[in-house]
């Protein structure tokens, strides 16, 4: 458990880090956390790479040949496996298009599976009301909680709450583990108090930082994270300090995440979700085509990672798909937005490579977005029980 110190009339005395948590009263569940509630067997299947081409991306500057910004993706990866490009999201009446419900709709293999956690402006906080894939997987299989793993953007905290739903029968007990900046600060800032020798100002300004931080996420859950990942703030601390200058930003930062956690914390399940193609929603085109050359950019050097790792090489699967579409009208003020339902908003595409997936094959029909979470889990050896898309048969080599 972490503690650091704090000032009072009396001296310095020792503040659990709960304490700043406000709401949680968490304690009685670190021994459920740290202790599976049933015997499960070894996971012995592929491992799988979901990549979130995310923040909502067109099919034109895409996989589209007239249009591309992501030239590995359109011609080196499609002819490793199987791309789909005529994937859709439902048109749900009074359904929103954006990332979080897209993001949610792949992990669950459902629409509308969130209940809302307590929204602020601008800032969608959803909870899965269906199990994730990552709770289905620990629920069939012994795996630490850092072995099924989410990465997230920076400034996304409202995507913390994607580690587990609130179904029942998973929960918190089979929940993935987290890495982001957002984590990341929450980690530093309890080892700078713990380390001590503020003064009282900056002694003062770490404590509301923190307590900022942690109110963030108030749900029933402690913020203590695994000894495994605790080791991984500590080996990116200790490679690039405090100050948060010398780090990657944005989607090169979530790239730098995912191939040091794959090398340090060889995930069997990892999630990425980029987003820096969202940036375009302040009017200029230049940041959306080149948020999306920077995640092609990503994903070659992940998959060029894996391709040189013997854990991972011939043993992993990797499903690439957009969280959403945008919008084509080239009239409005602000081109390129996903709120207002249009068509291409729910027009997006999947590409699905690796371990058992045929090569270079273009599937040719219409395929629902929530096909990928029960097709995932088929690849892996579970069921996605709660799912209502159907398990994709074509893609078998």
């Amino acid at each position: 458990m972490l503690n650091f110190l704090r000032g009072n009339g009396d001296g310095w005395r020792m503040i659990d880090r709960r304490m700043f948590n406000i709401g949680l009263g968490a304690t009685g569940l670190v021994s459920s956390i740290a202790t599976p509630i049933r015997a499960a067997p070894a996971y012995a299947g592929p491992n799988v790479v979901i990549i979130r081409f995310g923040g909502g991306v067109r099919r034109l500057e895409t996989i589209d040949p007239k249009g591309t910004y992501a030239p590995y993706l359109l011609n080196v990866l499609t002819k490793r496996g199987v791309l789909i490009p005529d994937m859709q999201i439902d048109q749900l009446k009074g359904g929103n298009t954006s990332h979080a419900e897209g993001t949610l709709n792949i992990l669950t293999g459902r629409y509308e599976a969130y209940r809302d956690a307590g929204s602020r402006l601008l800032d969608d906080r959803l909870e899965p009301t269906e199990p994730t894939l990552f709770e289905y997987l620990r629920h069939n299989f012994d795996l630490s909680a850092h072995e099924a793993l989410l990465i997230n953007g920076e400034d996304r905290p409202q995507e913390e709450f994607f580690t587990y739903g609130v179904h029942g029968h998973y929960g918190i007990d089979f929940r993935s583990e987290m890495l982001s900046l957002h984590r990341y600060k929450i980690y530093k800032l309890a080892r700078i108090l713990e380390e001590g020798g503020l003064t009282d100002k900056a002694q003062q300004e770490a404590e509301t930082q923190y307590r900022d931080l942690l109110a963030a996420d108030q749900r029933d859950i402690v913020p203590d994270q695994s000894d495994a990942v605790n080791t991984f703030w500590a080996d990116w601390r200790a490679h690039y300090g405090d100050d948060g200058f010398k780090n990657p930003r944005g989607d090169r930062l979530l790239t730098e995440l995912a191939v040091r956690a794959l090398a340090q914390l060889r995930p069997r399940l990892l999630m990425i979700n980029y987003q820096d193609p969202d940036y375009v929603h302040w009017g200029n085109a230049s940041h959306y085509t080149r948020a999306i050359s920077v995640i092609d950019e990503g994903i070659a050097r992940i998959v060029k990672q894996t391709d040189a790792d013997p854990f991972y090489r011939d043993n992993t699967v990797f499903v690439i798909v957009p969280d959403c579409g945008r919008d084509t009208n080239g009239l409005v003020d602000l081109p390129f937005q996903h709120h207002f339902n249009s068509r291409s908003s729910h027009e997006i595409w999947a590409l699905i490579f690796g371990k058992g997936i045929t090569r270079n094959k273009v599937l040719d029909r219409p395929v629902d977005q929530t096909a990928l979470a029960p097709t995932i889990a088929a690849l892996m050896g579970f069921k996605a029980e709660r799912a209502e898309g159907d398990v994709l048969s074509e893609l078998g080599a």
